[in-house]
Formats: C-alpha cells, structure tokens, sequence
C-alpha cells in the first residue's frame, strides 16, 4: 500500500473514534457544510472547549505534581538555597507567561504562520548556534542547552521542535507538485533536519533531535510522500542513530544500563534513575500511597520533577493513576488528529499538517518519557510534555496547543459559512 492510502486510512481512522458514533466528516473536499444545509454564513465560531479542559487538567496536575515532587530537594545540600515552593513559584510562573503566549498566538490566523514558517526556522537555528557559544549558553550536568534570560533560562530546542513542525508542514505544501521525486521533495528537508540534529548533538540532546526528526518524517508520511522514500528516509535516520549510539561510550553505557539495570555495575551508576523509578511505580501499586507520600522523591530518584515525574505520579496515584495520565493523552492527540483531517477536508493543507504535526509531537515525546519510567525504553532527558518542571517546555507546548485551536476555530467557521 503506498504512503498517500496508509495517511488517507490513518486519518479515516482516528476521524472515526474522535467523532460520536464513529460519523464521517461533515465536509467534503471542496465543499462546506453552508452548501447542504442552506444555513446562514457566519464569521466565527466557538473553540474546541473539550480539548482546552483536558489541557488544562494535565497542567493543574502537573503543577501539583511538580510541587510534590521537588518539596524534599532542599533537604539536598545541592538544592540548600532553595526554598520548598521554590520550584512550584517558578513553575507557576512560566504557566502564566505560557498561558499569556498561548493567548496571543491564537489571536494569529494559519495563513500568518504558513509566511513565518521560513523565518521562524532561521530564527530557532540562529539560538540553536548561540547556545554552544561560552558565555552564552548555560551548562547544567554536561550539556550546554539553555540561555540565560536574567533570573530565566530558555531552551532553544524547544522551539525547534514547533519550527521544524511549521517549517515541514510549509515544505510539504510547496512541494505537492514534486513529492514523487526523491531528490527534489525529500533531500532539501532532509538537510535542513540535518542542520539541527548536528546542532543539537553538539549540545548534546539527542532526545530533542530524536522527537524533531519523528515530527519532520510524521509529516512527510501525512503529506503523501512515496512510501518507498519514506521508509527510505526512515532506514538512513534508524543506521543514523544507531551510529551515534555506538560511538559514543556514555551512549553504550546507558543502553547496557537498561539492558541489565539492577546488575551491580549499573544499580549505581546509569541505571540508578531507572531501578528507582521502577521502585516508585512498584510501591505505588494499584491505587497508590497518596499525594505527598512518595518515598523515591525524598532524595532517592533524581529529577523527579521533570524527567521522572510520572515515576512519582504512579507511587502516589498508583497504577490507576498512570492509566488516566495515558487515556487524557491518548484522547488530546486523538483530537488533534482529527482536527487535522478536518483541515485538510476543507483543502486547508498547511493548517492539516500542522494540527496533526502537533498530535504527533506530543504523542511521541509522552510515549518515550513514559516508556523511559516504566523501564520500556532506555533513558532519556525527555520531559513529560504539560506536566513536568520545565518552563521552555511549557511556554512551547500552549503556543502549539492555541495553534491547533485556532485551526479549529476556523475549520468550524469555514463549515458554517464564514471565512477566515
């Protein structure tokens, strides 16, 4: 089956579980619902207020989460200087700033963000190179990732990976006339994923150049690119990785780790974050030991807050816990993908790409970081997006959400008759 049938049955699919009673769109290819049901044209419409609640849950029990999580740390020599609300404060302070953000983005129609798409990748690319500057980019354990911005630090990587999403979507559209042709549709995206992940590597942080390149291909692969070339591009990007892993020493170290965590060579060394986020989850059993109760977060399980917070949610929530976690994500990406296909019915190409651009986003990077603390997939400084500590994170992750709110809005605007 080609590529374009594989997209074209993906989105039939989640179109169906994203809509009561498994219904087909309302809207056909070159048409909007105005045409068959004679209603009166309208400008606007409502949002999609399902998907704000469900952002918003995942935000409010992150940042409850977060304080529980970090209110120990100051019991650490390392952490004296701070306060038990210090990382709670902060934290709650970047959800203001993002929820500022968050509201100004949606005020930008898509048919903006398609003319900022080359601009704002140039932009991300430029902070990508500022950061390995001395002087300019911040180290923290090793890696030189964030710039600092007064008493705030920012991570450029963040932003790439809503760059890149642009950029892609952007490419794509211009490229629909040559998608068959590998040289021509493939290789200049290819290079330009190429930019960032040498940029990203020299930081280093695979982890963001892993989610950036399954973002790029997610989109490629939605876009109709020739299934040939898209598992092609897939092969050279799964050797790629697989060469930066092997030669580099930590790298190996951390897939052994995994491999054998509880061996006595790697208890306490790369495997300590894995053998004890294993620990939470198994006090946590079922329902959990309650808010507050976690043992593992008392100096036991480094970065609990941000890499390790679902370690801690399941210690405390329990195995029920972590399944709600799961299903609000499984659901929000769901909806994303619908919004989506919704887009691209109504010949919105770019606005479709990106909706569902995001979908993926989120949906891989939640899929890593939990597969990381459930002791499914090797470690990685991957955070769980919405929830933990991480103002960048935050900041980046609304502006995409009021992105695909916006093409909502006017998904639902174009099908009552209005224009945008």
């Amino acid at each position: 089956m080609s590529a374009p049938g594989l997209s074209q049955r993906l989105n039939q699919w989640f179109g169906r579980m994203a809509t009561p009673g498994g219904d087909v769109l309302p809207v056909r290819l070159g048409a909007t619902r105005l045409a068959s049901t004679g209603a009166a044209p309208t400008r606007s419409q409502g949002i999609d207020q399902p998907l704000v609640w469900v952002t918003v849950a995942l935000l409010l029990w992150g940042l409850v989460m977060v304080y529980s999580a970090s209110i120990a740390m100051p019991e650490n020599p390392r952490f004296a200087k701070y306060t038990h609300t210090y990382f709670l404060l902060r934290h709650a302070m970047w959800l203001v700033m993002a929820f500022v953000a968050a509201l100004l983005a949606y005020q930008i129609p898509l048919t903006t963000w398609e003319k900022l798409a080359r601009p704002l990748f140039l932009v991300s690319l430029a902070l990508l190179a500022l950061v390995l500057i001395p002087h300019l980019g911040k180290v923290v354990y090793g890696a030189r990732r964030w710039i600092s911005l007064g008493p705030l630090s920012f991570q450029p990587s963040e932003l790439a990976k809503f760059t890149v999403l642009l950029y892609a979507a952007d490419y794509m559209v211009r490229k629909m006339d040559v998608k068959e042709r590998f040289f021509r549709a493939v290789l200049p995206m290819g290079a330009a994923v190429a930019i960032v992940g040498v940029l990203l590597l020299a930081e280093p942080d695979m982890g963001a150049f892993m989610v950036i390149a399954v973002i790029a291909m997610g989109i490629l692969f939605l876009g109709g690119v020739n299934a040939r070339m898209f598992f092609l591009i897939a092969t050279v990007l799964m050797v790629a990785f697989a060469a930066i892993i092997a030669s580099s020493e930590w790298r190996r170290e951390r897939i052994f780790a995994y491999l054998d965590p509880w061996s006595e060579k790697n208890a306490l060394a790369k495997g300590y974050q894995l053998t004890h986020s294993l620990i939470a989850i198994g006090r946590g059993e079922v329902f959990g030991v309650g808010l507050g109760g976690s043992v593992e977060k008392l100096n036991w399980l480094p970065e609990a807050h941000t890499d390790f917070l679902l370690a801690v949610i399941g210690e405390e929530f329990g195995l029920i816990g972590v399944v709600i976690v799961i299903a609000l994500f499984l659901w929000m990406v769901r909806r994303m993908m619908h919004i989506g296909r919704q887009a691209i019915a109504l010949e919105r190409v770019f606005a479709g790409l990106v909706a569902q651009g995001v979908a993926v986003w989120m949906g891989f990077q939640a899929f890593i970081n939990m597969g990381v603390n459930l002791g499914a997939l090797p470690t990685k400084g991957l955070t769980l997006p919405l929830m933990s500590y991480g103002g960048s994170a935050i900041l980046v992750n609304l502006i995409a959400i009021a992105v695909v709110l916006k093409i909502d809005q006017e998904n639902r605007t174009l099908m009552h008759g209005g224009r945008v």
